[in-house]
């Protein structure tokens, strides 16, 4: 009896939705910890959500454009081309570096989910914004960066006792669409303006329950 062939890497299969909900799984286990965001773990969700599907290479899969073998792999997502592979590197290490300074920052401020308050939602919808934007930005895999970059997104929320409002597959579309390509020319605010009104619908005849902000002199 011949073989099934293994779907392919972008198509809605049971085989790519089993593989993100136990991406998710990991997720949520490292926000429960408050894990430190790496590029080592975007390398290990990759990984994960590629098992059992058919690449383009599998030597693709974990590894960022510009390393060996893939020194020459270039990325387009319509009219937009991702970082240059020589580039690649060098913008990875500062997306790390930023995004470990500030959620380090945020840890420290708000050492559990519950002592969220307004302002530090809108650092936290920032962050998811910003991170997002970047990595489609830099589009360091061959494929599968959308997908990559919301679960960024997600984590950084959860972090903080926010919902995961972006769904990893289906895909998207308008106007996260939109604030994609956005994005992928440096700006975030796209983004973070969906990522807040996915919010609040998801609250939608609930009351949200951040702190509020007191101002100095207000009592």
């Amino acid at each position: 009896m011949a073989s099934v062939p293994p779907p392919d890497w972008d198509a809605d299969s049971q085989i790519l939705r089993s593989n993100l909900a136990r991406v998710e799984d990991g997720i949520r286990a490292d926000v429960k910890s408050r894990t430190k965001p790496s590029l080592a773990a975007a390398r290990a969700w990759h990984v994960a959500m590629m098992k059992g599907l058919k690449v383009r290479n599998p030597l693709f899969v974990g590894r960022f454009r510009g390393e060996a073998g893939l020194e020459d792999i270039g990325v387009r997502v319509g009219r937009l081309e991702g970082t240059h592979p020589d580039l690649v590197a060098g913008e990875l290490k500062e997306f790390e570096r930023r995004l470990q300074s500030t959620v380090a920052a945020l840890d420290a401020r708000y050492p559990i989910p519950d002592s969220l308050d307004l302002d530090g939602m809108d650092a936290v919808i920032e962050l998811a914004a910003w991170a997002h934007s970047e990595w489609v930005r830099i589009h360091p895999f061959s494929n599968g960066n959308g997908r990559s970059a919301r679960i960024w997104a997600n984590l950084l929320l959860m972090r903080y006792g926010m919902r995961p409002v972006l769904r990893l597959r289906p895909r998207p579309i308008t106007p996260y669409e939109h604030a994609g390509h956005a994005g992928m020319q440096g700006d975030s605010a796209p983004m973070a303006v969906l990522i807040r009104s996915l919010h609040d619908a998801s609250f939608a005849g609930q009351p949200i329950q951040a702190k509020k902000v007191t101002k100095k002199g207000e009592k």
